[in-house]
């Protein structure tokens, strides 16, 4: 019947419906999440043809401010993908420099992925050359310039300091205090220093000799019109009897990186020393003197600060930091390390490190000349420092007879030269350069100007370059050769 039919079909329906569900089948395998989307990369730095022992001078440079120095091959991960460019500066190893191709580069860097930046270095003789910045000066001792300043500062022996912009001499002096200066002998306009301040305060410092040979340290100020200084406004920091002899005035001062200004004085003149200042300590000849002229007043114009190694000693002199100098012909401070180089006697030249930290160093003179002996009979060298480069005149002074001391070179316009100390010597005028490292002085390099003649001093122009002042009278700066 039609109502049997019906229910037959339903029946057939709902087995089959049930045969295709779920119910007690296989339910099948869960599906596999898929992987984190990559939001990061990496870039692979290979450098190539650098000999073992030298190392690569990379920067890394990208998105977010990304900045990273290398010093040898690497794979930098975790990069946020952009583009990012991979400087490389010259080294310099063994005489040798090593001049990479290319020298800048940009990699993109994608999520996921890793990019390559490869550079190629090649060996070449790094060679330099003398600049000559024009004008020539009357018997100038020195020249130096405050940092960022595009004038030079160049001071003549007889009192005079003028300035250069664009390798034009100005009219007008910086300063004239001719009047002032005893130019006898070794005597004159010594040396200048900056304030570290000097931009606010106008503060600069000189170190001369006066009538009556007197090594005097005083401090000027900048006047308000520009390019000139305010003659009237001489403050005396230190004055210190010399009689007697016109030579080993000493001649520099400068400020350390500790704010402090120090000056080094030499033992007073005559062979050997006859006074035996180098080794009282309560004479300030023969001497590196540390004082403190912050709060400078003509009642007190300086402090001798607490670190110096004889403040509050009964019979020594609170100002001195270190004893035994000869004559000091140019120091230099790089950093945390202070470079002495001492003028020898008849035998021997020197050059003395420390770190700026250590006061109280006895350089051995006039017991010792340079490493050795000087009075042989009496040779004690219990408590003095020997120097960490000495050089012997040799016959008829064939390698040099009085040494001129210059700075380490931390310029950017010659990368190549960073941390190498350049001295001269007088008699020789030769230029040359060390790098100091412990324990030993290395890759002593003469580089063959001799264009210059007698070197009298160094200096440092108001980017950090090493300018060289002849005798003759004319200022050189120290360039790329070729």
């Amino acid at each position: 019947m039609l109502v049997d039919r019906v229910r037959m079909f339903i029946l057939a329906l709902l087995l089959m419906l049930a045969g295709c569900s779920g119910g007690g089948g296989d339910p099948g395998t869960p599906g596999t999440p898929p992987p984190p989307v990559a939001t990061t990369g990496s870039l692979q730095v290979v450098v190539n043809a650098l000999p073992a022992g030298v190392n690569p001078a990379l920067r890394v440079t990208g998105p977010n401010n990304f900045a990273q120095d290398l010093s040898a091959a690497q794979t930098l991960a975790s990069l946020a993908p952009g583009s990012y460019t991979l400087a490389a500066a010259s080294v310099t190893a063994g005489g040798a420099t090593y001049t990479p191709t290319p020298a800048t580069q940009t990699v993109s860097v994608a999520a996921g992925a890793t990019a390559t930046a490869t550079v190629a270095y090649a060996s070449a003789a790094l060679t330099l050359a003398l600049a000559d910045i024009g004008p020539v000066f009357a018997d100038p001792t020195f020249v130096t310039a405050p940092p960022g300043d595009d004038r030079l500062f160049v001071l003549e022996r007889r009192g005079v300091i003028r300035i250069v912009r664009n390798g034009t001499v100005l009219t007008q002096p910086w300063l004239d205090i001719s009047a002032n200066v005893f130019t006898g002998g070794e005597g004159g306009l010594l040396s200048m220093a900056f304030d570290p301040n000097f931009a606010t305060n106008g503060y600069f410092y000189l170190y001369y000799t006066e009538p009556g040979q007197n090594i005097v340290v005083a401090r000027y100020t900048a006047a308000a019109a520009p390019n000139v200084a305010d003659p009237t406004s001489s403050l005396t920091i230190l004055r210190v009897a010399h009689p007697g002899f016109t030579n080993h005035f000493g001649g520099l001062v400068a400020f350390g990186p500790d704010g402090m200004l120090y000056a080094g004085l030499g033992d007073g003149g005559g062979a050997g020393d006859p006074s035996g200042n180098a080794q009282n300590l309560n004479v300030l000849l023969g001497k590196i003197v540390r004082v403190d002229v912050r709060a400078a007043t003509a009642a007190q114009p300086y402090m001798s600060p607490a670190g110096n190694p004889y403040l509050n000693q009964a019979g020594r002199r609170p100002e001195i930091w270190a004893a035994g100098l000869r004559n000091p012909w140019r120091f230099a401070f790089d950093r945390e390390q202070l470079y002495i180089a001492d003028v020898g006697q008849d035998a021997r030249e020197e050059v003395n490190l420390a770190a700026v930290s250590q006061g109280g160093l006895n350089y051995g003179w006039n017991t010792m000349e340079g490493m050795a002996c000087y009075n042989a009979a009496t040779c004690d060298r219990s408590g003095l420092t020997l120097p960490v480069f000495d050089y012997a005149h040799g016959a008829n002074d064939v390698n040099g007879c009085s040494i001129t001391g210059g700075y380490v070179y931390r310029g950017t316009a010659i990368p190549e030269l960073a941390g190498r100390y350049f001295y001269s010597d007088y008699c020789r005028g030769f230029i040359k350069s060390f790098f100091a490292t412990e324990p030993a002085i290395i890759e002593q390099r003469d580089w063959n100007l001799n264009g210059a003649g007698q070197v009298v001093s160094f200096g440092r122009d108001g980017a950090g370059e090493l300018l060289v002042v002849s005798a003759g009278g004319r200022i050189f700066r120290i360039v790329r050769g070729g």
